[in-house]
């Protein structure tokens, strides 16, 4: 439980500042932060409690992750990885840009955007899957 929680910090900081960078470069057409105006939510506190909320946010879904997809330790962490972040990217921009159901909308979608979280995604499960597997080894020792 303490790697998974390590784990999840380190996956959620990394992935806070690679949007952070892909909003700076213009790499994504879209505010990562944008949703407390949309939402009406903390709309009179820093952006830094913003970042920090953004990132309490994906460690707690990084953690959630974590230990929920430990358990698919069967299935290559790459596979699982590719397709779990094709899915949450495409949804994520498809709903933040407000895109139609067409196939030009794919153009639109940021690639740089689906490598970094189907990257931290593999991260995430290559240490479940590790240390799952170191932990039932240990167990059966």
């Amino acid at each position: 439980m303490k790697v998974g929680l390590i784990t999840a910090a380190v996956n959620a900081i990394v992935l806070a500042l690679c949007l952070k960078g892909l909003h700076f470069f213009h790499f994504i057409r879209w505010n990562p932060i944008g949703f407390y105006k949309k939402w009406e939510l903390f709309e009179d506190s820093s952006k830094l409690f913003h970042w920090s909320f953004l990132t309490l946010a994906l460690f707690l879904v990084g953690f959630f992750l974590y230990m929920t997809l430990r358990y698919t330790h069967i299935i290559p962490a790459i596979l699982t990885s590719f397709l779990l972040g094709l899915l949450v990217t495409i949804t994520l921009e498809w709903f933040v840009l407000d895109l139609p159901l067409q196939s030009s909308s794919f153009k639109k979608l940021s690639i740089p955007f689906m490598v970094v979280v189907i990257c931290l995604l593999r991260f995430l499960l290559e240490t479940a899957n590790f240390h799952y597997k170191e932990h039932t080894a240990q167990k059966g020792n």
